[in-house]
């Protein structure tokens, strides 16, 4: 199903069956902090595996999805997530780009501080980078425990067709999605 490459080169081959569970764990892991069907959760991840594992289990349980690229700024996040209503995030520790690490979480954790993200219960870490972060109790969750002891099953929530997978903004922007 999917053949990664990371920035080190290291190349993760992921079969449909494997893909499939991962985003069943996942999904389940979603519905356990309570998000559900009409939820909106912002996905601020490096490209990964995990990546299209959240946008995948997202759409399994019929939240609607927002991906928010990896470098935007603090306050690109936090007017994103005041936009689309989000009540959660999943975010990573960090990520690397031409062999350089890029935080993740605290640019998260910044966008929180600024204000108006008082929607978001849960904040999902994967551990991408092994950076030390801070996490708020209650709030933040590791990727990994959130998965540990999860089905690899999971019904899928059917919806309607008017019903939207995603909320895409323009390249920068911070108004109005221009589709979804």
């Amino acid at each position: 199903a999917l053949i990664f490459e990371a920035d080190d080169g290291k190349v993760t081959k992921v079969t449909y069956r494997q893909l499939y569970h991962e985003v069943c764990r996942f999904a389940n892991a979603l519905k356990a902090r309570g998000i559900k069907k009409g939820d909106r959760v912002l996905i601020y991840m490096p490209m990964s595996v995990q990546a299209v594992v959240a946008m995948q289990a997202c759409a399994r349980i019929a939240a609607t999805h927002s991906v928010v690229f990896g470098g935007f700024s603090a306050k690109s996040v936090q007017e994103r997530v005041i936009d689309a209503g989000a009540t959660a995030i999943i975010t990573a520790d960090g990520q690397f780009r031409g062999g350089k690490e890029i935080p993740l979480k605290p640019v998260v954790d910044e966008a929180m501080a600024l204000g108006g993200c008082e929607a978001i219960k849960t904040v999902f870490v994967y551990k991408r980078s092994g950076s030390n972060v801070p996490m708020s109790v209650g709030r933040d969750l590791w990727w990994e425990e959130a998965v540990e002891g999860q089905p690899d099953t999971c019904d899928p929530v059917f919806v309607n067709a008017e019903h939207p997978l995603f909320i895409l903004y323009t390249s920068g922007s911070t108004g109005k999605p221009k589709g979804i």
